[in-house]
């Protein structure tokens, strides 16, 4: 597996990560916990070694998880979780509100570090900004955490350009996760920008569309209760219908290079910077399997002009909540 940097933190990863949220959370049917536990030795085996998780997924049980599965390869991987959720009776849920204060930071981190069973935290997102709490004061307790040697790097998710400049003047910043595929494109304009100039690696979440990338969903589809995708304006009929336009995109581009939709929603990701590393999720053998083989799948300038020009004449169809 092909290993790329984020930025200029170090933080040495495979090209392709892992997403692990829906191994607990999100949507139907989850396997056990033995099958998720064998599928991720199955990714480490593969060449995966950056892992995605966070408190809230679940909330706790996939931070328990991928602490179990990944204990025998400590120093191997790269595990990154979250912080930034309130918690209620049951846990911090995204319903529950924002809670980024130092204290909650810390306590936050304190019990990471005990599921995911590592002396130090790889990788600690802002899960999402909170109003309520200047990000200096985010920047500065992770920094605390950095010194104490309880974690390794700091990282935003869906944070504006601003921001990401503000809390990078306090303790710099190793990664962004944000929403970014062929069909999702508005941090270009200043996100990316801000990025490069500061040397902030990107790692992208829903690469996949959740899953409408991969060709494989279509207007008869029904989703369970539990499927983030049943309330999602992107996954009506009548959206999946009008979108149809992007994966026929896909698949006439993977015609030419012996490959599938997934893998050019990928390599296309993985073609406009050399710090952007993809997390897809994934539950199944063979499409982590798919997923890999965009690695090795070269998009020329051509090819990602040729795209570019056809999505500027594409109008998508439905907010992506």
């Amino acid at each position: 597996m092909e290993k790329r940097t984020l930025g200029n933190s170090g933080l040495e990863v495979s090209a392709l990560g892992l997403g692990c949220m829906r191994m607990t959370f999100g949507d139907a049917p989850i396997g056990t916990r033995q099958e998720m536990i064998t599928f991720l030795h199955q990714a480490v085996e593969r060449g995966i070694t950056f892992f995605d998780t966070a408190e809230v997924y679940g909330p706790f049980t996939n931070e328990e998880l991928v602490g179990e599965a990944l204990e025998p390869f400590r120093g191997q991987v790269v595990i990154a979780t979250k912080f930034g959720f309130k918690h209620g009776d049951n846990g911090p849920a995204p319903g529950t509100g924002l809670d980024s204060r130092p204290q909650q930071i810390k306590r936050v981190a304190e019990e990471s570090l005990r599921r995911l069973r590592v002396d130090a935290i790889d990788l600690f997102y802002q899960h999402r900004p909170d109003p309520d709490v200047p990000v200096e004061e985010v920047a500065g307790a992770v920094k605390d955490l950095i010194q104490e040697g309880k974690v390794k790097h700091f990282g935003l998710s869906e944070s504006d350009a601003a921001a990401i400049r503000r809390a990078h003047a306090v303790q710099p910043v190793a990664a962004l996760q944000s929403e970014y595929s062929i069909w999702w494109t508005p941090i270009e304009e200043e996100i990316l920008p801000a990025c490069e100039e500061l040397g902030i690696g990107l790692v992208p979440y829903s690469p996949l569309g959740r899953g409408y990338l991969t060709g494989k969903i279509d207007e008869n589809q029904t989703f369970a209760e539990n499927d983030i995708r049943a309330r999602n304006p992107r996954f009506t009929p009548e959206a999946i219908r009008a979108n149809r336009v992007v994966v026929d995109l896909l698949e006439r581009i993977g015609a030419e290079k012996g490959a599938t939709p997934a893998q050019i929603a990928l390599a296309w990701l993985l073609a406009q910077k050399p710090w952007i590393v993809p997390i897809p999720g994934s539950r199944k053998l063979h499409r982590l399997d798919e997923n890999i083989g965009a690695v090795d799948i070269e998009l020329t300038a051509e090819d990602l002009a040729a795209i570019k020009e056809a999505m500027a004449g594409i109008t998508v169809v439905g907010h992506r909540y």
